[in-house]
């Protein structure tokens, strides 16, 4: 059977333990593999695996000996209680044993957990869990977690009282974050929090976020999109003693331009420009964003993208001698006295 999106984040919290197994697949290992940990640990407990009622298996060595899974699913465990036969970084080859081990399950016998890479929906993995009567197929994909899925994690990292504020900056953190740095930050806010029963705020998901170069690179934009222009060399010089390179600088800064000017020009307004833009543009960035487009209009960021460019040419040039760090302040410096006209 298949698992909708929409139905999953429930059914991973609490899967069926009567179900004969699970086949979870997606591109990025990531998300398959903390959803893979959130369904097994609900099926078998936190002692589980201490308890030997989970089975691993490598998706090469049930290649090399395909009774395996089988032996896994029938296997008894000296301890009571439900039992898991994971197979890890499965595929198509691995449909035929995987069949015998759903053909062959009977009630009592370990739950079946399957993960693998991205299946098409020709996938004969994929094919044998949907048409299955007791068994569930679900994709993960790339989509930033939903405001549902962040309050679960909360919850089971003890944190249930959030301001709404937080939660917006959680939310839109998770939109920028990866699933596993996401789901750090969440365990290291519940250790902040730890005997701290007031509410959660967004100072301290702002003290507990990881800092990163593009962090401060969003600041320097923002900062020139703005027309701070005081303010361009302190952070400059922070993103110089980080490493940042001056070429990469000038990238993100025509891709943060280019998206202002793609709103600006939208036939909806800055607003609806937004809105359309891709990748997506989520939490308080976007406010921040429509704020700047609509500040500068089309013509100020043709030629704000103009100044951009021929920085960008001068930095690959072959007969540039200028330190290029320069150069790029000189550029931001320009675009931030050019947005106060």
């Amino acid at each position: 059977m298949k698992l909708s999106p929409r139905d999953a984040p429930a059914y991973f919290a609490r899967p069926d333990p009567d179900k004969t197994g699970l086949l979870i697949y997606g591109e990025d290992a990531m998300r398959v593999a903390l959803k893979r940990q959130q369904v097994i640990a609900a099926l078998i407990g936190p002692e589980g695996e201490t308890e030997m009622r989970l089975t691993r298996l490598l998706g090469g060595d049930l290649r090399k000996d395909p009774a395996m899974l089988l032996d896994a699913v029938k296997a008894q465990s000296f301890f009571p209680g439900p039992r898991v036969a994971f197979v890890e970084d499965a595929a198509d080859g691995l449909a035929k044993p995987v069949a015998a081990a759903l053909e062959d399950w009977q009630p009592g016998d370990a739950q079946i957990i399957v993960t693998a890479g991205a299946l098409k929906a020709t996938s004969a993995l994929r094919k044998l869990f949907e048409g299955h009567k007791t068994a569930y197929a679900v994709g993960i994909y790339n989509d930033p977690p939903s405001r549902a899925e962040i309050e679960a994690d909360l919850a089971r990292s003890g944190l249930r009282e959030v301001d709404r504020s937080a939660m917006d900056a959680l939310t839109a953190l998770a939109r920028t974050l990866d699933p596993g740095d996401f789901r750090q930050t969440v365990e290291k806010v519940a250790l902040y929090k730890l005997g701290d029963t007031a509410p959660l705020t967004p100072t301290e998901v702002a003290l507990c976020a990881p800092s990163s170069t593009e962090a401060a690179v969003d600041e320097v934009l923002n900062v020139v999109a703005e027309g701070r222009t005081a303010e361009i060399g302190p952070v400059m010089a922070r993103l110089q003693a980080q490493g940042s390179n001056a070429v990469t600088l000038v990238i993100m800064a025509i891709r943060h331009f280019r998206a202002l000017y793609a709103a600006a020009s939208d036939p909806g307004g800055p607003a609806q420009g937004i809105a359309r833009a891709r990748p997506p543009i989520f939490g308080p960035r976007r406010e921040v964003m429509q704020r700047q487009a609509q500040g500068w209009g089309m013509t100020k960021l043709e030629m704000a993208l103009g100044v951009l460019t021929d920085t960008d040419l001068e930095l690959r040039s072959a007969g540039q001698h200028a330190p290029t760090m320069a150069l790029v302040e000189r550029a931001f410096i320009r675009l931030s006295m050019l947005a106060r006209r």
